[in-house]
């Protein structure tokens, strides 16, 4: 088998990390998970008893995260789901629903 001249193998390489391009709806895709308590894009159901995230302040939702992650924030379950997501995921959630109106 023959080798990949070095340019070649240069050019292979500099095609598949753009071909890896970050996706542009990955933070609206982590954010449905969020759905089922917090609502469509959001909107929490009025009366159930959850918060809307939709147009909620970034920074102020990035340190909820954190602390139920740490556990200073008493949670059922959130804690245990901010530590499913790494805090670049945690980072697009959070962008995405301070965007939704």
């Amino acid at each position: 088998m023959k080798r990949f001249p070095p340019a070649l193998a240069l050019s292979l390489l500099a095609f598949a990390s753009t071909a890896q391009a970050a996706d542009p709806n990955l933070g609206r895709n982590l954010a449905a998970t969020c759905a089922n308590c917090h609502g469509t894009n959001g909107h929490a159901v009025k009366g159930a008893g959850m918060d809307s995230l939709a147009g909620a302040n970034k920074a102020k939702m990035l340190q909820k995260l954190a602390d139920y992650r740490s556990g200073d924030k008493p949670a059922t379950v959130m804690h245990q789901i901010t530590k499913g997501y790494s805090e670049a995921q945690l980072d697009l959630i959070a962008t995405y629903y301070a965007a939704q109106k």
